[in-house]
């Protein structure tokens, strides 16, 4: 089973963590605009299990994203499944629909551009992704994806990093469409 292990913080100055990025040479690896698509279950409440389901568009290319609950109170950790299929906006439409003729709804579209980074730390790659949110502003992810067997070992080393960046001590652990959604009621 593949997992994400992964913190998220809330970015008030995003020039001086890419100045804190810069001086741990991090590599850059480029900017790319995403557009997700969750959806909500027909038969369940996925903010009540904690889950979530999205088509994911990156340029032309969409991928079906399964994310399992949250497993521990301290980071974003959890199962991830992570389907490519069909390129092209048509391509996103006809899942989207098929989803929907199961059922599935759409819930709330969310827009990011997305500034990704690559460090190594201790043997390991850990990507580095700072998000201008649409409507929300900037946030700062550090993630590593894992098998099951060395999650806590990667966790902590990302807790680790993220002092080591500056940042903390507060986890934002709700998602980008959780915070949407709460700024919008």
């Amino acid at each position: 089973m593949q997992y994400e292990v992964e913190v998220k913080y809330r970015l008030d100055d995003v020039n001086r963590f890419r100045k804190i990025l810069q001086e741990n040479r991090a590599e850059f690896i480029g900017t790319l605009e995403q557009e997700d698509i969750y959806l909500s279950h027909p038969c369940r409440d996925f903010g009540e299990t904690d889950e979530a389901f999205r088509i994911r568009r990156i340029g032309s290319e969409n991928r079906l994203t399964y994310k399992g609950p949250l497993v521990d109170q301290e980071t974003k950790t959890r199962q991830e499944i992570e389907l490519i299929f069909g390129s092209g906006q048509d391509s996103a439409l006809q899942m989207q629909s098929l989803l929907e003729k199961l059922g599935f709804q759409a819930v709330q579209p969310v827009h990011k551009v997305r500034h990704t980074y690559r460090f190594s730390f201790e043997e390991k790659e850990y990507e580095i992704v700072l998000d201008n949110v649409k409507n929300l502003g900037w946030y700062v992810e550090l993630e590593c994806c894992v098998n099951e067997s060395e999650q806590e070992a990667i966790r902590n080393k990302i807790l680790q990093l993220a002092q080591q960046f500056g940042l903390g001590p507060d986890v934002e652990r709700r998602s980008y469409l959780r915070l949407l959604l709460e700024q919008s009621r």
